[in-house]
């Protein structure tokens, strides 16, 4: 009998285990409105180019994702206030289907560029070297597919 709970027990949490994770990332109704708020809470001028969000399907799913690039804000005076030499701070928000979105990912970019890759929409992303573990100073490329609520690396060099 007693195995039977643990069993039982382990199934339960088991089951339950995407739940609490999702449970466990903030869902925000719209990250236009959140990040622009935040930026607007921050600076005493917050400035947002029309690119500052983009929205499309970042992981293939047929929803609307966003993805929100700090380069595109003026706070202050200041472009980009949180970029230096190893980029500018972009934020990736994925849809989900309860309503609301995840923030799935946020890096620091020299760049991204969407592209189709065998079929399926994946990410080139362009940065600092010491984000593919190198010193040199030839930028770090990495291809990316986003699957769900995950980042999946496919290639970086």
């Amino acid at each position: 009998m007693k195995k039977l709970l643990i069993v039982l027990a382990q199934a339960l949490v088991l089951a339950l285990l995407p739940a609490f994770a999702l449970a466990q990332q903030q869902i925000v109704s719209d990250p236009e409105i959140y990040e622009k708020n935040h930026f607007r809470e921050e600076c005493k001028i917050a400035q947002f180019d029309a690119d500052f969000i983009k929205r499309f399907d970042i992981n293939n799913d047929g929803i609307i994702d966003l993805v929100s690039d700090q380069s595109r804000l003026v706070c202050d005076g200041k472009r980009g206030p949180a970029c230096n030499a190893e980029g500018c701070p972009y934020n990736f928000y994925v849809q989900v289907k309860e309503g609301g979105y995840v923030m799935v990912a946020t890096a620091k970019l020299y760049r991204y560029d969407f592209v189709q890759y065998f079929g399926n929409m994946v990410f080139n992303l362009t940065m600092h070297p010491r984000y593919c573990g190198r010193t040199d100073a030839v930028p770090c490329e990495m291809r990316v597919r986003v699957r769900g609520l995950d980042f999946n690396i496919l290639s970086k060099k």
